[in-house]
């Protein structure tokens, strides 16, 4: 019978991108665990990579997912909001058995439609690699015209899978917090273009 090494805590949570927290409060049928003597807890690799199940992208079937996770700023990201985010909906897809082909998680505005994690998802859709995307809230992927989005993938066979409909008020308030952002970039363009003229117009 060949060796299944076992691996710690950390280093689970690092595979798995999530918080070691969230590792203690998965249930045995989720996870199962094998405690040491000393107390600590140990995990079968060959558990951890059947529960993924992330294969190279040559080994597809239509059941692939990506998870996609945002926050609009890294102070947000310091205070754990982007891990809380990916752990919820990793936890979601390992309930559904889903088998993750790609975890992506940034930091950028919804408004922000160049965002590298995003077009990355953009051209796995492009290839078919992938049949679903799931997602906590729609906003995650855009703040406006989600129905563009929507008909994209669905034009590529992928869909969108939402975890959340309604939004609650940490959300609001981003949205609020990406709105004056855009505001504040916009302005300082026109004053830059108006500073740029005039400085013209005083060498001619």
């Amino acid at each position: 019978m060949i060796n299944d090494r076992l691996i710690s805590l950390s280093d689970t949570a690092n595979i798995l991108g999530v918080s070691k927290d969230y590792l203690r409060r998965l249930s045995e049928e989720d996870l199962p665990v094998i405690k040491t003597k000393g107390g600590h807890r140990k995990y079968k690799e060959s558990i951890i990579k059947d529960m993924l199940n992330i294969k190279s992208q040559d080994d597809l079937d239509n059941n692939k997912v990506v998870v996609y996770a945002r926050v609009s700023s890294h102070d947000q990201k310091k205070k754990g909001d982007l891990d809380r985010q990916k752990s919820r909906l990793l936890e979601y897809c390992i309930k559904q058995k889903y088998d993750i082909l790609s975890i992506f998680e940034e930091v950028g505005s919804g408004m922000n439609d160049k965002r590298s994690k995003l077009r990355q998802l953009f051209k796995l859709i492009d290839s078919n690699k992938i049949r679903k995307v799931v997602v906590e809230h729609k906003d995650r992927l855009t703040r406006f015209n989600f129905s563009i989005y929507e008909s994209y993938f669905n034009s590529h066979d992928v869909k969108i899978e939402v975890l959340e409909k309604v939004l609650d008020k940490s959300f609001e308030n981003e949205l609020v917090e990406d709105i004056l952002s855009l505001m504040a970039s916009f302005s300082a363009k026109i004053y830059g273009k108006r500073s740029h003229q005039n400085s013209k117009k005083k060498n001619k």
